[in-house]
C-alpha cells in the first residue's frame, strides 16, 4: 500500500497533554472539533492511530482520505442530528 495522508476529525478542543500525543501529526483547531493529520504507509499505521485516538477517549467525527497537503481544514455542514 503506497503512503496515503488521512484526516481524523475529533469533537471539541484538545488539551495540551492530548496534543502533544501526536508529536509527529498536524492537529489543528476548526469550529467545534479539532483535525489530526498524518500520512500512514500502510493499513496497521493507520490503525495505530485510530487505536491512539480511541485510547484517549476522542470521539471520531470524520475520517477523510486527502490529498498529501498539510492539513486545512475545509468548512463542514453539521450532518442531521449534531
Amino acid at each position: 500500500m503506497p503512503s496515503r495522508r488521512y484526516q481524523v476529525r475529533v469533537r471539541g478542543r484538545l488539551s495540551t497533554r492530548v496534543r502533544n500525543a501526536f508529536p509527529d501529526m498536524e492537529v489543528v483547531e476548526a469550529p467545534a472539533e479539532t483535525v489530526i493529520g498524518s500520512t500512514v504507509g500502510d493499513a496497521t499505521q493507520l490503525s495505530d492511530v485510530l487505536s491512539l485516538i480511541d485510547s484517549l477517549g476522542l470521539h471520531v467525527v470524520a475520517i477523510d482520505q486527502v490529498a498529501p497537503d498539510p492539513v486545512v481544514p475545509a468548512p463542514r455542514r453539521p450532518l442531521d442530528g449534531e
